[in-house]
């Protein structure tokens, strides 16, 4: 670290990246196409996609980064690019569950929200500079993770709710208020949507390197700060994960009630 306590920064230590050696890194997705096809799973045209698709949105990613960090208005455009994964999270929260009315728009402010709290927790304390590349990939790393707890707890929301109108409606007619009926029956949808992100803390560092502090090591930043950076992130993701899902599911409950205590016919 430096006098103010921010981790120091080498230099890279890998040298330039070749096609072969991307090339060389879809062995395993052969080998996942050869066992796909041989036990009939229909899982090729998908895997393929994937593959294409991850390699034209990183590419066009990275040329669009360096194009960024050169420009006079960097920092505004980085303020752009977070806005905008912002709407695609309220885009995909919005089609993944079309039933839960304002879902998308709910999604989209409950990560703003949270996203714009942990960058201020990283840049206003000082634990990375305030830099167009790192507000990018911090609030990157928020709402990857941010992301797929939301839809999950989306759409478990519209199927529980389907699946037990009887019982909500039951609780309206013993007299049961919307909150009560949130806390109780949204509960456990909260839960099974933070599993996989309590599941990932839980096993840091034993199963798993997170990728702040594999991108720090690599980078040549002394293990120690690595690992108190990624700490930090990590603590901050693990609250804004449960804060956008709590918000999300909470809220889009609520909408499902009428302003006069009734389900709504349709979701």
């Amino acid at each position: 670290m430096d006098r103010e306590g921010r981790v120091g920064h080498a230099g890279p230590v890998t040298q330039d990246v070749t096609a072969v050696q991307v090339a060389a890194s879809l062995v395993l997705v052969l080998v996942a196409l050869a066992g796909g096809w041989w036990m009939g799973l229909g899982i090729t045209r998908r895997l393929v996609v994937a593959v294409v698709r991850a390699a034209v949105q990183l590419v066009a990613i990275g040329f669009l980064l360096g194009r960024i960090i050169g420009a006079d208005q960097a920092m505004v455009l980085a303020w752009c690019w977070v806005g905008l994964m912002v709407v695609i999270t309220s885009a995909v929260a919005r089609h993944r569950a079309p039933g839960l009315p304002g879902g998308g728009p709910l999604a989209g402010v409950a990560v703003a929200g949270t996203v714009g709290l942990t960058l201020a927790v990283i840049f206003g304390l000082g634990v990375l500079d305030y830099e167009p590349v790192n507000v990018i990939v911090v609030a990157g790393i928020t709402i990857g993770n941010a992301m797929p707890s939301q839809v999950l707890g989306a759409t478990r929301l519209v199927e529980a709710v389907e699946e037990r109108r009887g019982q909500l409606e039951a609780m309206l007619a013993l007299g049961l208020t919307v909150p009560q009926i949130v806390q109780v029956a949204g509960g456990p949808i909260v839960r099974t949507a933070l599993i996989p992100q309590i599941e990932r803390t839980n096993v840091v560092g034993l199963i798993a390197l997170p990728g702040a502090m594999t991108g720090l090591l690599l980078a040549g930043a002394d293990p120690v700060d690595a690992v108190l950076v990624q700490l930090i992130v990590m603590y901050l993701v693990l609250g804004a994960v449960a804060a956008s899902v709590i918000l999300t599911v909470v809220g889009g409950m609520r909408r499902l009630f009428t302003p006069d205590r009734r389900l709504r016919t349709s979701t």
